[in-house]
Formats: structure tokens, C-alpha cells, sequence
């Protein structure tokens, strides 16, 4: 079974070559195909709507000046294609004004996709990065700022719109990780300042762009910056700074984890650095318990102490996850890694014991999981049961309660359910609205706008729900194999044929006194009478005996 976080990339390399043709001096190319920008759109004076809509926008009536700049859009008034493009660029503001996000949305988009053709590309982007602050990450804005190019940010390199800088360079980083461009994306988000509000955010994609990339060292340099920005109180405007704070610190726990395990490149031995691993625990230990990381450093915590042979501390940890506190919690793997302690201590009826707990335990919640996927595979019907789960009344036997609303409940689904919340309360605005606003074409069009939006989201949602539902699946399966696995290492023990593999990790246990409980002068011990007490939740051990060679 792996233990190790590990991952790698793979780069696809395309190379162009334009041969030499006979008669290339008949060959005809657009200004777009030279590289020369397009022509500027005709000129004209503006209609009388276009002026009225322009004089309404200054006033700050947004909603009359809107229908007007709509008119004009439209073709209605004959514009010239200029003032068409001025009219469409301030029909984003004024949607903005009024709230209408996804239409503004919509509009800005229209412009990006026209490109430097549109006089109003440029200062467009502005708009982008406004906008990514109202609408949640599903929206699609990152993608929408990655149409321009990183050198179109430096039109906002300077003191009057510093923030807005510091903030397209993080959603310009954000487009370049997502497309797996790890060294463009580190290049943006190292240019973020220090006393931006994405700083902290930014360096967090740092880290995880160089783990990508699999250089630990510049990694654990940038959870450390995050740690001591925030410990030190060098952060400024970071929403929710604990979370973020227990976020890098387990981050950093899990690149000291994957760099302690080595494996020798000829020989194919793996060994543990005993000092990176306890720079990882570290790390784990200073999670605090409030927070909703606590219980995934305690867990990750004890497969360093198995690697450590500090069987009795890998083996509390497990103890105080299945507490009656935490009776939701879903850690199938920490009865693979108590079956499999018991194992290379010889306590073979112990290790028995356990593989048939997690078979009892979750050999009948995999055929009801697998049940529901079959009869659920549309994704709108994904996205009804994820609300249900979310409210509480999903129609779920005890057992497997606990776990789907862990599976369905990442942040990640959270953001795209928060997305579709804001398309209906925009339709609610809509039907609020004076009813000349409302049935105008504006209103038809900010209708359609939202509704294409919405199906979209809650399509997308109930797909994203239906793979974290199948991943779930997945991983179960395969604790499952490993636990068969164990149960074959046990068999095989029992007729005295065990691998060379299984022989010397038993051989280490063996000399290892990391089953033993101690205690200092700050701690006693304290039998454990089936009562758990909160405070010493994290805090348990159990005693482990090695019984090899008995």
C-alpha cells in the first residue's frame, strides 16, 4: 500500500515548421496573420439614444440608461460600429451597477472573445477582476482574464490601481496553474506584494505548483512564508486567516511526509528520514483541534508514526478518530493501518480481528453506495440529491449518511452550489423589477442570460458531484484490496510463508520498543475505561507488544 503523496506531469511538446514555398510573393495575409492589429471600427457622432444613455449613466440612473445602451446594441439606432462597441462596454458597467453580475458577466465575455478588435478589450479587464470578487470561482472568470496576455497587465503597474494589479496577477497565475503552466504561474504569483490582499492566497498556489512540479524545497519555503505572515501578523485582508494558517501548515506537513520517504534510484530500497518525518508531525501537531483539519493531520500524523515504529501514538491517533465525538467522521484507511500495525507485531488475532471490523463495517456500505450510483447517473438528478445532503433530508440509511455528506461536502462543490444560489437570487432580482424594465429587451436578455448560466451551473454541479460520489467509490474499493491484502499476509503468516517484504518489516518491529507507552514528568498513565474525555482527544495511546519471535 502507498503511504507517499506522489504525483508527475506530463508535457506535450508541438513544433511548427513552414517550408520554404515557390511563388511566396503571391501569398496574401490578413492584418490579424501579421501580427498587425486590426483596423479601428468606423466612427460617427452618436445617436440621440447613445447620448441620452451616456448623460443617464453619468447621472447614476442605471436602469433607464441600461435600456438605452441595450437599444444601441441592438442595431436599433444605426449607430456606428464605435459607438456600438462604447454602448456595449458601458451596458457591462451598468448591469454591474445594477447588480446583474452574470449579464455584466456576459458582456464583458463578448468583448474578450472579440479580442484587440474591440476598442474597449483593454480597459475590460478591470472589469474581469471587479467581477471576480462578486461571483464565486465556477463563474469562469480565471478563464475569461487568461484570454489576454500577461503583458496587458502592466497597463495597471502603478500606485493609483496597485490593488487591481496585485489582483489580476493572482487570476492571471490562477489561469496559468489551471493550464498546468507551473513555472508561469509561480513567475505571477511571486510578483504578488506583500501588502496585497491575495498574497497569502498566492503564495499558498506556489507551494502547490512547485509539489506539481515535485521541488520540495522551494515548496515548504512557501507554506513557511504563509506561516509566518500570518503568525507574525504581516497579512492584511486574508478572509478566514486560520483557516489558511492550518491549511499551509498541513500542506507543509504533507511535502515533509513525501520527502522523508525516499527510494534509492538503483536499488529500489526505501528508507525514512527520521528528521523530515518529525518536521512533518510537527507540523500535524500544531493543527488545532477547532479546526476542520484537525482530524485529517491527526490521521496523516499516525502513518508517520507507524514509519517511525511509534506503534502506540499511530495507534492513539486511530483511537481517537472513531471516538463517539467524531461519530460522522469518515477514516476507513485507520483500520488498514491498525490491521497492518498489529501485523508486523505479530498480534496476528489482533490484525484478524480488525480486517474483519472493516469488512463488517464497510463491505455492506459499499453495495449501498453502489446501489444509489446506479440508480442516480443525470446530473440534474446528482444535483437535487446534493441539496438534499446539504439540507439534511437526503433519504440516507445511518450508515452511509455521514460519509456521502463528508464526500459531497468540499469546499470546491460548496463554491459551485453558492454560484447557482446567486443566479436565483439575480432571477429574483429580475422579477422585482419594474415591469417596462422587466419586458423590455434588457430584461429579456438578462432572463436568458441567467437561465443559460443556471442550467449550465447546476449541470456542472451534479457532474461534479456524481465524480466525487464515484471517487469515493474508487478509494473504498481500494481499501478494500488492501485489506484483502493484509488478510493474505495473514494467511500466508499462519503457514509459515511469508515474503521477504513482510519478514523484514516484522524483523523491525521487532527491535523496536515503539509500541511501549512512556510518560515524563508532565503525563501519567490512565487506563482507558471506555469513556472518552474531549480534552484528551489526540492525546491517547495504546500499548502495542510485539509478540515476534515468541
Amino acid at each position: 500500500m502507498s503511504k507517499a503523496i506522489g504525483g508527475g506531469l506530463r508535457w506535450m511538446l508541438a513544433a511548427l515548421a513552414v517550408p520554404a514555398v515557390a511563388g511566396a510573393q503571391d501569398m496574401q495575409f490578413t492584418l490579424e496573420e501579421t501580427g498587425q492589429p486590426p483596423a479601428p471600427p468606423a466612427e460617427g457622432p452618436p445617436s440621440e439614444a447613445l447620448a441620452n444613455a451616456l448623460r443617464l449613466y453619468q447621472a447614476e440612473r442605471y436602469a433607464e440608461s441600461c435600456v438605452q445602451f441595450q437599444r444601441v446594441v441592438e442595431g436599433e439606432t444605426q449607430d456606428a460600429p464605435a459607438n456600438v462597441q462604447k454602448a456595449q462596454f458601458f451596458l457591462g458597467k451598468c448591469l454591474y451597477h445594477l447588480r446583474f453580475y452574470q449579464s455584466a458577466l456576459a458582456v464583458f465575455d463578448e468583448i474578450g472573445q472579440a479580442g484587440r478588435g474591440h476598442l474597449y478589450f483593454d480597459q475590460t479587464l478591470q472589469w474581469l477582476a471587479q467581477l471576480a470578487t462578486q461571483l464565486p470561482e465556477p463563474a469562469g472568470i480565471i478563464e475569461k482574464v487568461g484570454r489576454y496576455g500577461v503583458e496587458q497587465l502592466e497597463q495597471f503597474n502603478n500606485s493609483e490601481s496597485e490593488g487591481l494589479y496585485n489582483h489580476l496577477l493572482f487570476l492571471m497565475g490562477r489561469f496559468k496553474y489551471n493550464q498546468g503552466e507551473f513555472q508561469e504561474a509561480i513567475n505571477l504569483f511571486g510578483r504578488v506584494a506583500p501588502t496585497s490582499q491575495f498574497y497569502v492566497q498566492a503564495k499558498f498556489f506556489e507551494g502547490i505548483s512547485y509539489v506539481r512540479m515535485r521541488q520540495a524545497r522551494p515548496a515548504i519555503q512557501s507554506f513557511r512564508t504563509i506561516i509566518e505572515a500570518i503568525e507574525e501578523g504581516r497579512a492584511r485582508g486574508v478572509a478566514d486567516e486560520d483557516r489558511m494558517l492550518d491549511l499551509a501548515r498541513i500542506s507543509l506537513a504533507r511535502v515533509y511526509y513525501t520527502a522523508a520517504n525516499r527510494t534509492d534510484p538503483v536499488s529500489g530500497e526505501r528508507s525514512v528520514d527520521g528528521r523530515l518525518l518529525g518536521n512533518a508531525v510537527e507540523m500535524w501537531n500544531r493543527v488545532d483541534q477547532g479546526s476542520e483539519y484537525w482530524l485529517d493531520a491527526l490521521f496523516e500524523a499516525s502513518w508517520a508514526f507507524f514509519l517511525a515504529d511509534e506503534f502506540s501514538r499511530a495507534l492513539g491517533n486511530v483511537h481517537s478518530l472513531f471516538s463517539p465525538y467524531f461519530a460522522d467522521a469518515y477514516y476507513p484507511e485507520a483500520l488498514v493501518l491498525k490491521a497492518v500495525t498489529f501485523f508486523v507485531n505479530c498480534q496476528i488475532d489482533n490484525a484478524e480481528a480488525v480486517v474483519n471490523q472493516f469488512k463488517e463495517r464497510y463491505g455492506t456500505v459499499q453495495q449501498e453506495l453502489e446501489a444509489f450510483l446506479a440508480e442516480n447517473r443525470d446530473n440534474n438528478q446528482f444535483f437535487q440529491f446534493l441539496q438534499r445532503v446539504r439540507a439534511g433530508t437526503a433519504n440516507l440509511s445511518p450508515r452511509i449518511r455521514g460519509i456521502v455528506s463528508t464526500a459531497l461536502g468540499d469546499r470546491t462543490l460548496l463554491r459551485h452550489l453558492e454560484y447557482v444560489r446567486l443566479l436565483e437570487a439575480e432571477e429574483a432580482r429580475l422579477g422585482r423589477a419594474p415591469a417596462e424594465f422587466r419586458n423590455s429587451s434588457l430584461g429579456n436578455r438578462i432572463l436568458q442570460d441567467i437561465s443559460v448560466a443556471k442550467s449550465f451551473a447546476i449541470d456542472q454541479t451534479g457532474d461534479l458531484a456524481r465524480s466525487r460520489y464515484e471517487r469515493l467509490l474508487q478509494e473504498l474499493q481500494e481499501l478494500m484490496n488492501q485489506i484483502s491484502t493484509v488478510e493474505l499476509e495473514i494467511t500466508t503468516f499462519r503457514r509459515g510463508t511469508l515474503t521477504a517484504e513482510a519478514q523484514e518489516q516484522m524483523t523491525q518491529a521487532a527491535r523496536s520498543r515503539g509500541g511501549d507507552v512512556e510518560v515524563d514528568e508532565e503525563h501519567q498513565i490512565w487506563p482507558f475505561d471506555g469513556e472518552y474525555w474531549r480534552d484528551e482527544l489526540g492525546f491517547y495511546r495504546q500499548q502495542v507488544t510485539n509478540q515476534c519471535g515468541r
